[in-house]
């Protein structure tokens, strides 16, 4: 079986050797490269370096920091699974990552099984939210709940979304057009103030229109 191809982003060496090695013990997982910083990362790409199935980033670096780097990879390379890493754990942080585009966030002194775990659910899933993380975006959710009106048709789009049904599906179900259905995406997306799939999930879970 071929393996998922792993590139760690972080500035501190220790931690990024120990890092490596412990990516390496694990059966399903190869790392392929080693970055200080996010314009080392960036610039491997104009030298046609091996393409990772994730990118492990810090948040913290020098240079070129986590911020900078997401936000230069949504514009640019936007199909790559980044997973964020820090020792940060304040809101803001988090969600200023995932908002714009990590599929996930740790914390550096997560177990190694979790760890593990993240990484198979973001190959697999495309994205790895811990309960933390979960908190904060229910939380961001609830905090907006009094200025969000759902019409009938968005409730339902969001019942859909809710299921494995593929977006084209779901408008298949809804008598709609894929694009129609796109816009109410988007739509929906600006109105909660989110930027993905499982962010619907987390607002039907929270708001009871489905229950798990």
């Amino acid at each position: 079986m071929e393996k998922i191809k792993i590139t760690i982003v972080d500035d501190h060496l220790l931690f990024s050797q120990s890092l490596s090695f412990l990516i390496g013990s694990f059966k399903e997982f190869t790392v392929i490269g080693n970055y200080n910083n996010g314009k080392e990362f960036i610039n491997s790409f104009s030298e046609e370096a091996e393409t990772p199935d994730i990118v492990l980033l810090d948040v913290n670096m020098p240079i070129m920091d986590g911020h900078e780097t997401i936000k230069w990879l949504k514009e640019n390379n936007p199909g790559l699974k980044v997973l964020a890493l820090s020792v940060n754990d304040d809101e803001d942080t988090i969600m200023k990552m995932i908002t714009n585009g990590a599929k996930g966030y740790l914390l550096k002194d997560t177990h190694p099984n979790t760890f593990k775990e993240a990484l198979l659910e973001v190959f697999n899933k495309g994205f790895y939210y811990s309960e933390m993380v979960s908190g904060f975006l229910i939380n961001k959710l609830g905090n907006n709940e009094n200025k969000i009106t759902l019409k009938d048709r968005e409730v339902e789009f969001i019942k859909l979304a809710c299921s494995e049904k593929t977006y084209k599906e779901i408008a298949d179900g809804m008598c709609l057009s894929p694009k129609t259905i796109d816009g109410y995406r988007e739509n929906l997306f600006q109105k909660l103030e989110i930027k993905t799939r499982i962010g619907l999930v987390l607002y039907a879970i929270k708001h009871k229109i489905v229950c798990i």
